[in-house]
């Protein structure tokens, strides 16, 4: 099933725009920042892999299962990270919000609940999807504690669900927020937003 054309989608901290090898070089640094791309549990490109990984993700858009994104500092017009839409199912109204990594020094600011809350917009409200999960490493605290925070519910465990870059299996758990659930996430995510606000002003 063809995709729409990627959205750009435009807060007051991050831009999400459609990805392309001209963010290469911004996300190499990105990467480098926490180094990224040595953690165990998941998997990000370093700066030898990035143009390989732009490839991919286009690829798997003209493929009708994914849209990328570069993940733009809205501040310094710099790409900080990568997230996408994929495992797209547009016909049964469900996608997944995964693939998404962002620089270390931009990890605990707006920038990413803003960015959940522009794409959890987008899916619910104009790609009408009646659910959408988000997928992580049973191990990544960091990442569980985060999509947790959004008001996803736990779907359940997905064991030996993948063999990982370094050889490892990885069990995959599994969250979920549904249409109805999406009223009560937005208005979580406002007030997240309002509260860093009102935390940066004072």
């Amino acid at each position: 099933m063809a995709l729409p054309e990627i959205p750009t989608l435009v807060g007051d901290y991050v831009r999400l725009e459609p990805l392309s090898h001209e963010h290469a070089a911004d996300l190499s640094i990105a990467s480098d920042d926490g180094k990224l791309h040595e953690l165990w549990y998941t998997w990000v490109p370093d700066a030898a892999g990035m143009t390989a990984e732009i490839d991919r993700r286009l690829g798997l858009y003209a493929q009708g299962t994914m849209m990328p994104f570069a993940t733009i500092d809205v501040e310094s017009g710099k790409a900080i990270g990568m997230t996408t839409f994929m495992n797209m199912k547009l016909e049964n109204f469900k996608i997944e919000i995964g693939s998404t990594w962002m620089a270390a020094s931009y990890q605990g600011t707006a920038i990413n609940p803003e960015a959940k809350l522009l794409m959890l917009s987008y899916a619910f409200d104009v790609l009408n999807c009646n659910a959408v999960e988000l997928r992580t490493h049973e191990k990544n605290a960091q990442s569980r504690a985060a999509i947790e925070k959004l008001g996803a519910k736990l779907d359940g465990m997905l064991r030996n669900d993948m063999v990982m870059g370094n050889g490892t299996l990885r069990n995959t758990a599994v969250y979920s927020i549904t249409k109805d659930e999406w009223p009560g996430v937005h208005d979580g995510l406002i007030a997240r937003l309002d509260d860093l606000e009102q935390a940066e002003e004072a």
